[in-house]
């Protein structure tokens, strides 16, 4: 049996961001690795969730050779036998670590304040995150441990849904609301009401960055769950004219 004259390794398949990312050109976009195999093959196809890999070969006893491309491969099935193949998280596993992530809920403040207002008076909304223990927009999260890599997140609202408790809403808006003048999520009631039930539906995304590299979009969406109710009270003003 002729034996093989080369050596290989599997890398993943990152791409220069900019030619003088580093010094020789290294190739540092590893997003690249993690998404193009969603474009090869639908999302039907298991392959369109691995990462891409290349397999590389160089003569050996040339340990200062350069690598040449044999082929590349959406996840390691082609790897020959006895080649390792590099513990890097898929961005899937990326994604599924960021939406088990600990997030604060927001709650809704209004004004007027007291959490009172009135019939035909326009009422104004704001998200308000806790500062508590979880993660809200602008905070990085500790690292977390996916295989070989260390992945943190910055956290971002990709948008806020306002539920005024009579049957209307918002819709979906990067808008996190305000204070009288100026607030853009405001609301008129039509009705009395002696609990209106007002919630904000708050939707997550984030950037991430491996083992202190650059930041790269998630491309995922943490829809937050059971945000807390403010109970709002809908009264209506009546004038009278009194003599004395």
């Amino acid at each position: 049996m002729k034996l093989d004259p080369n050596e290989y390794r599997v890398v993943l398949a990152c791409a220069p961001t900019r030619i003088s990312d580093k010094a020789g050109g290294e190739a540092t976009n590893c997003s690249y690795g993690q998404t193009a195999c969603r474009y090869r093959y639908p999302t039907s196809d298991p392959r369109s969730q691995e990462n891409l890999l290349r397999l590389e070969s160089r003569p050996k006893g040339q340990p200062n050779g350069g690598w040449t491309l044999v082929r590349e491969m959406c996840g390691p099935d082609q790897v020959p036998p006895g080649v390792p193949v590099p513990q890097v998280p898929t961005l899937a596993q990326i994604q599924t670590a960021f939406k088990r992530l600990p997030f604060s809920k927001p709650t809704v403040s209004i004004q007027p304040v007291g959490n009172v207002t009135l019939v035909n008076l326009p009422t104004y909304y704001r998200a308000t995150w806790p500062g508590d223990a979880g993660l809200e927009p602008g905070e990085t999260s500790k690292p977390v441990k996916l295989l070989s890599w260390n992945v943190e997140f910055r956290i971002m609202a990709q948008s806020y849904d306002f539920h005024y408790g009579d049957g209307q809403s918002s819709g979906p808006t990067s808008d996190a609301g305000g204070v009288y003048p100026d607030g853009g999520i405001r609301h008129t009631y039509q009705a009395t009401s002696k609990g209106a039930q007002v919630t904000v539906d708050a939707k997550l995304t984030a950037q991430y960055r491996a083992n202190g590299g650059d930041w790269q979009d998630i491309d995922a969406v943490a829809d937050l769950q059971d945000e807390p109710v403010t109970t709002l009270v809908v009264k209506e003003a009546r004038a009278r004219l009194v003599t004395h």
